[in-house]
């Protein structure tokens, strides 16, 4: 059955093939997501922290929101973005308007410097990226975009399935013990 990003997770049981593409599946975002945490822990070296811009990221997707409607954007928890919010705030990349439903509250937007860092990067990464696939045709370029881009939908709309199955197997493996 071929799922298409509008389709939800399926309750039937995956066959052996399919599961064996899910291992070769998972075995290649950890490979990339072990790639992104190198490139990431060298840029940090020079100033560019990934969990900032992730949230700047976020934050200008969304617009001006509270820092608990961003910390959820991000699927993280308040408390553990208060800091990075902060030095965006005293980087001057976000800052803090006063919420017109609540003058009690503050919003976080992005600064114009904020977009300015952001589309930057945006621009680098596009470059970068269209360098190492330069030597792909257009049309495997455009299909792996495609198919990319639609995986990345499903995988958002499947995060709570994911962390609820995986958090059922981690406390079943805890009662075990």
């Amino acid at each position: 059955m071929v799922a298409t990003s509008s389709e939800t997770t399926t309750t039937e049981a995956p066959t052996e093939a399919e599961i064996e593409l899910g291992s070769r599946l998972g075995d290649a975002m950890m490979g990339l997501g072990r790639q992104w945490a190198a490139v990431s822990s060298q840029l940090s070296k020079f100033g560019i922290d990934k969990t900032s811009m992730l949230l700047l990221g976020a934050l200008k997707q969304i617009g001006p929101v509270r820092s608990n409607a961003l910390a959820e954007a991000v699927y993280s928890d308040p408390s553990t973005i208060s800091r990075q919010v902060a030095a965006l705030v005293k980087d001057g990349l976000i800052e803090r308007r006063a919420d017109p439903a609540d003058g009690r509250a503050s919003l976080l937007a992005v600064t114009d410097k904020g977009r300015a860092l952001l589309d930057a990067r945006h621009r680098q990464r596009s470059r970068s990226l269209a360098r190492m696939l330069a030597h792909w045709s257009l049309e495997d370029r455009e299909r792996f975009v495609e198919l990319l881009e639609r995986f990345v939908v499903d995988h958002e709309r499947n995060i709570p399935n994911f962390i609820e199955e995986h958090a059922a197997l981690m406390a079943g493996s805890k009662g075990e013990n």
